[in-house]
């Protein structure tokens, strides 16, 4: 009679778990759901990940910095995919692009962007702490536009007002679609909103990428004898810039 076959290891079915930082979110919302923001502790979303505090801070500094997880990370790409252009690309067109960077994040999970939207919503402390992560992005889309118009009549300040139109177009889109619950295509939405920027500033709108062109000064030369009274010198003046 010949042996069993030998059987090797029974392979462990039991899903990996989630790194900490993961888990610390997971909980995070979690008790938020439950309980609320306010009523929620550090040491209650500790207890639920099963980890210490001093694992909760060493990814987070606070609790409003787990509701935003990735917004550190999304910012370094953004700046990253900036500061990569070329003189040749469209300086709108780029920061455009940039703008979607964000959107992809908030579309790598619906489920869990809607969520934070809601509690933002509902937490002052979190709109609040959400206008300062905003305020990031536009400075970052501002600062490589300064660049590009650098030299350029109101370089500085068609920059600043691009970068403000940038975020308040892709957060037009952004929040049409979390307020359908995260129906829909997002990406269609953000490009929507983003298309008047392009057309408002880009190359074929109102062309303020371009350099600004001075137009040139009116000169007048009135040759008059000395003690010509002054309403006849005045009078001559308007006579020839009429006739051109």
């Amino acid at each position: 009679m010949s042996e069993a076959p030998r059987r090797g290891p029974v392979p462990d079915a039991t899903p990996p778990k989630p790194p900490i930082r993961d888990s610390l979110v997971a909980a995070a919302f979690q008790l938020f759901l439950e309980h609320g923001y306010e009523q929620t502790t550090v040491d209650d979303i500790v207890t639920l990940a099963g980890v210490g505090r001093r694992s909760f801070f060493r990814y987070f500094p606070s609790k409003e910095d787990v509701v935003f997880p990735d917004h550190e990370r999304c910012l370094a790409d953004m700046t990253e995919f900036l500061s990569s252009g070329t003189d040749e690309d469209d300086p709108v067109e780029r920061v455009c692009d940039a703008a979607r960077l964000v959107l992809r994040m908030y579309a790598e999970n619906p489920t869990f962007s809607v969520q934070r939207y809601r509690l933002t919503r509902k937490v002052p402390g979190l709109r609040a702490y959400e206008l300062s992560v905003v305020w990031r992005y536009e400075r970052a889309l501002a600062e490589y536009l300064r660049v590009r118009f650098a030299g350029r009549r109101d370089g500085t300040l068609h920059a600043d007002v691009i970068a403000a139109a940038v975020v308040a177009a892709h957060n037009n889109g952004l929040r049409s679609w979390l307020r359908s619950d995260g129906q829909g295509d997002a990406a269609a939405a953000v490009d929507h909103a983003l298309g008047h920027v392009r057309d408002t500033f880009g190359a074929k709108g109102a062309g303020i990428a371009a350099p600004a062109q001075e137009e040139p000064e009116d000169v007048v030369v009135v040759i008059s004898k000395r003690g010509t009274p002054m309403w006849r010198v005045v009078r001559e003046i308007e006579s020839t810039l009429r006739q051109d």
